[in-house]
């Protein structure tokens, strides 16, 4: 099952969306027949996704997006296990026809669980690997995850461009102890921060990893983003995930803390994360900026774009791997097996 972020592309090969009943009432292209608000949705999805698409229709199998279609009223729920299993064949072979071999393709569905039940095996069997980013929202969820996956917009662009000056700003990094003395009131908020390490901090660093860490940022995350695919609101602000995670917390539950405590561990021969040296060696050698961004819907995606343009060191998920990452991984996995 996948669990992408609304905007955070897949890498699909190929984006399927579902029919719907709500339709225009003369012969038009099938992208433009269908005009309920979540196809109309699913649509400008599967347009920015700058991959190949296509719509699963009862009555027609596959239909490329140009295809003219007459209005029609057969719904795939309301047919037999028969004309399901005949019609997942045809939709697959037609899609193998259109689009190339299916081997080794991700195919990401936007459908109802009666057609993406109905057709996963035979694409399956032809190779593919089938994603389903929605699975189990609602429809109102299913809504509001493509007003959220649909702010890849200038709008956005402006957003990161912000973000990324700002946390790549040293002059606004506060030590620990500054940032605690300013109170909660000013980062009470979700929002993206970036940890900057200082050069004695970073001979620690270099030393625990056995690869040279220039002092800087290092690091960067978010606090209080809505977890998709399910819709949940985090209640999170930077000021919890600073103070009671990486300052005040457990290695256990933070992924930074965890990552610093397996370098410091591994820089003293130690196999095990000392916490208190781990609060310690961050008061004395690091350094943090916080930027507020208040839409918790698309701040997972704002994340992963800010994360492209610092790419900081220490950041290890949707990164690429360098010797550094991998073995920070590797240390990483040490102190977790020690725990």
């Amino acid at each position: 099952m996948s669990t992408l972020s609304p905007g955070d592309q897949s890498g699909a090969d190929i984006v399927l969306v579902t029919c719907v009943k709500t339709k225009r009432d003369r012969p038009s292209p099938a992208k433009d027949l269908y005009t309920s608000a979540l196809f109309r949705k699913q649509r400008a999805y599967a347009e920015r996704s700058g991959v190949p698409w296509f719509i699963l229709s009862a009555e027609h199998g596959l239909v490329a997006p140009d295809e003219w279609l007459a209005p029609y009223e057969r719904y795939l729920p309301d047919m037999s296990k028969e004309f399901r299993s005949a019609w997942s064949a045809w939709v697959a072979a037609r899609l193998e026809v259109l689009a190339g071999s299916l081997a080794g393709k991700t195919i990401e569905i936007h459908a109802g669980s009666v057609y993406l039940d109905a057709v996963r095996p035979d694409l399956e069997a032809l190779g593919a690997t089938v994603t389903d980013p929605l699975r189990g929202l609602s429809m109102g969820q299913r809504l509001s995850w493509y007003d959220a996956a649909g702010s890849e917009s200038g709008t956005v662009e402006l957003d990161v461009a912000a973000i990324v000056t700002n946390l790549r700003n040293k002059a606004a990094a506060l030590s620990p102890g500054d940032f605690l003395a300013a109170g909660k009131a000013a980062t009470d908020r979700p929002g993206l921060y970036s940890w900057w390490v200082d050069e004695a901090g970073a001979a620690d660093l270099t030393r625990g990893l056995g690869t040279s860490v220039a002092s800087g940022l290092v690091y960067a995350g978010l606090a209080g983003a809505t977890r998709w695919p399910s819709g949940k609101r985090s209640q999170n602000t930077l000021w919890l995930r600073i103070t009671t995670m990486h300052l005040g917390g457990s290695h256990e539950f933070s992924t930074f803390r965890r990552t610093i405590g397996a370098i410091l561990a591994s820089a003293d021969g130690a196999t095990r994360v000392d916490e208190e040296r781990v609060t310690r060696w961050m008061n004395d050698h690091m350094r943090v900026v916080t930027t507020p961004y208040d839409d918790r819907d698309t701040l997972g995606q704002i994340e992963k774009r800010v994360l492209e343009a610092l790419d900081p060191p220490l950041n290890l998920q949707g990164m690429q791997p360098t010797p550094l990452r991998r073995t920070l991984r590797e240390l990483r996995i040490a102190v977790t097996r020690a725990d």
